[in-house]
């Protein structure tokens, strides 16, 4: 049985809302109302950078500004916010317009990313920069110190593994972008020339040129 949206808040982000109106709006999805979580979102995303950047510069002092960037940028994507919204149990609360219910929106990146995201802003209106502290760092739990060395993005990884070999730097290509407004698929392929190239798929541009530079690397090696 689904809990009632106050306990739930409570619950999963360490803060019991005294006014609901803007976790409610966090919810909500374009497809269903004009006023939906985009506002919040934007909010929500500079917040949570802000209390990430900081927890890594205490969980991690000895490190330099070049690897707390990659522990940061791996920490804030939109894969790894959906990857906590789900975990939290965000899904029976979304609000959806039928199009997007029927094409699948409860279960896209996109859209559990964004609004995990506007959640965080929703917090820190209501309870600030300590409120929303806290709730990161609830939610995100051991992700953050979980890994001993700061992780490489696949992007960077295959730069430099081009640099090394002297082959071509890599270029990517959309090769495809399907699927609705608010959950589209994107297809791309990387090549370093002629030499080697590798396609993948993912829910953002950004994350279909990971996924491929992944499956190069993987190639490579």
């Amino acid at each position: 049985m689904t809990v009632s949206l106050q306990d739930w808040v409570a619950d999963a982000f360490g803060h019991r809302p005294v006014d609901l109106a803007s976790f409610e709006r966090a919810l909500t999805h374009g497809s269903q109302a004009a006023a939906n979580y985009e506002r919040l979102e934007f909010l929500g995303d500079r917040v949570l950078g802000l209390v990430m950047a900081e927890w890594l510069f205490e969980l991690f002092p000895k490190e330099p500004e070049g690897a707390l960037s990659k522990r940061l940028n791996a920490l804030v994507t939109g894969a790894i916010c959906a990857d906590v919204a789900r975990s939290i149990g965000v899904v029976p609360y979304l609000k959806l317009g039928k199009q997007a219910r029927d094409d699948g929106a409860s279960d896209s990146d996109n859209v559990l990313g964004d609004v995990m995201e506007a959640l965080i802003g929703a917090v820190y209106l209501e309870a600030g920069l300590e409120g929303a502290r806290h709730a990161v760092r609830t939610c995100w739990g051991d992700r953050a110190s979980r890994q001993l060395a700061a992780p490489q993005h696949p992007k960077s990884g295959l730069q430099e593994w081009a640099a090394a070999n002297n082959r071509k730097a890599p270029i990517y290509e959309v090769m495809e972008r399907s699927g609705p407004h608010h959950a589209p698929r994107f297809r791309v392929k990387v090549a370093l020339g002629g030499f080697a190239e590798a396609e993948a798929e993912g829910s953002s541009k950004q994350e279909a040129e990971t996924a491929a530079a992944t499956a190069l690397l993987e190639k490579l090696r």
